[in-house]
């Protein structure tokens, strides 16, 4: 099994400075999504006090024709901090903080969804939506192949694995744990984690975060997770399905709802929005992941826990459907539903606003409004 030659070097070494006093000055990390829509990237830079709110933050800019974001000849992008975050591996008072990125005509990059996200959610503000998203990935070692399979063949079929226990049946809690405990430290509102069906194959949830929340700490929680992993020397990729053949794939299933769903009688709200998501399948496929529905193709296949992507279905408890109403909703007559369609590799901000607007806003059609 084969890990990065970074990860091997002494931490021991690393912990002496560690522990150096840094005097009031703090270290702040700027994040970013890079010009694939999926990639991260990030930059360090030293204040002369803690940071306490945004505000204390400055723009800072970068080199885009390095990140798939701009030409060498007009290459300053700008970096407009959004949401900040304590740092989980140099502590505080260091800081980590999520931006938009703006090009040099203050226009946001193509691949800064969160603007145009953030014009849905405050129209749609006096709903209280609330998101929850569940984000599957895969762990592999440096040459690319899953974490713990045989170098030569496979594991055994899928059926132990998932939720397992065991050194036969689960591979990389260690990096599980450490992201846990990471996002918790940093204030990133994580929920959850398991072992999925695939080996290899996990799963953590964050929310449930109400309106722009959702995007900006997933973002963030995908940040740590491949910043854990560089310390233990693995990958972690959100291709949507990374082993081909009988395997599951890697979804992000999206839980949504408003108050009025999540008051009494909520359930006939819950079916409408249903209606209206069933009459715009092909605007929410190409919103679901980066490549507009090619990555979920190759997912959304009807097998393996999916619906097919030329297909819209709902039912209760379906892990089959398109949409699926939770045992307990059904039960109860108010709740949540669960879009079951979106790809690992997934803009939560592409995701989220479609959901608005066609769920609360109203919009039909293959375009949105704004």
């Amino acid at each position: 099994m084969s890990v990065s030659e970074s990860s091997l070097l002494n931490k021991g070494v690393r912990d002496r400075y560690m522990k150096l006093p840094q005097g009031d000055r703090v270290q702040v990390t700027y994040v970013w999504i890079d010009g694939t829509g999926e990639g991260l990237r990030c930059k360090t830079r030293t204040l002369d006090s803690e940071p306490k709110c945004l505000e204390d933050i400055p723009e800072w800019n970068f080199d885009g024709s390095s990140t798939y974001q701009a030409e060498g000849s007009n290459s300053d992008m700008y970096l407009i901090p959004v949401c900040m975050f304590r740092d989980p591996f140099i502590l505080d008072p260091n800081k980590l903080v999520l931006c938009e990125v703006l090009k040099y005509n203050r226009k946001p990059a193509e691949t800064n969804l969160r603007m145009k996200c953030k014009q849905a959610m405050d129209l749609a503000a006096d709903s209280h939506p609330w998101f929850g998203m569940e984000q599957e990935y895969t762990l592999l070692d440096i040459n690319k192949h899953p974490y713990g399979w045989p170098q030569n063949g496979f594991p055994g079929p899928q059926g132990p694995y998932y939720c397992g226990v065991g050194a036969d049946k689960v591979y990389g809690r260690d990096v599980v744990e450490s992201h846990y405990k990471a996002c918790m430290y940093a204030g990133v509102k994580i929920a959850g984690s398991n072992a999925e069906v695939m080996p290899s194959q996990w799963e953590f949830q964050v929310g449930p975060s109400e309106g722009m929340d959702m995007g900006d700490h997933l973002w963030m929680a995908r940040f740590l997770l491949h910043r854990v992993c560089e310390d233990f020397g693995v990958v972690a990729t959100l291709d949507p399905k990374p082993i081909t053949g009988d395997w599951f794939g890697a979804g992000c299933h999206t839980n949504f709802s408003t108050e009025a769903m999540r008051n009494k009688g909520g359930l006939q709200h819950i079916e409408e929005a249903i209606k209206r998501l069933s009459k715009r399948h092909a605007f929410h496929i190409k919103a679901y992941d980066p490549k507009g529905g090619a990555d979920n193709s190759r997912r959304l296949t009807g097998f393996h826990e999916t619906s097919s992507i030329h297909d819209f279905s709902a039912g209760v408890a379906n892990r089959g459907a398109s949409i699926r109403i939770p045992w307990q909703v059904g039960q109860d007559g108010c709740g949540y539903f669960e879009d079951r369609r979106p790809s690992a590799n997934c803009d939560p901000y592409a995701v989220t606003e479609a959901i608005i607007r066609t769920c609360v806003l109203n919009e039909t059609g293959d375009q949105d409004a704004a």
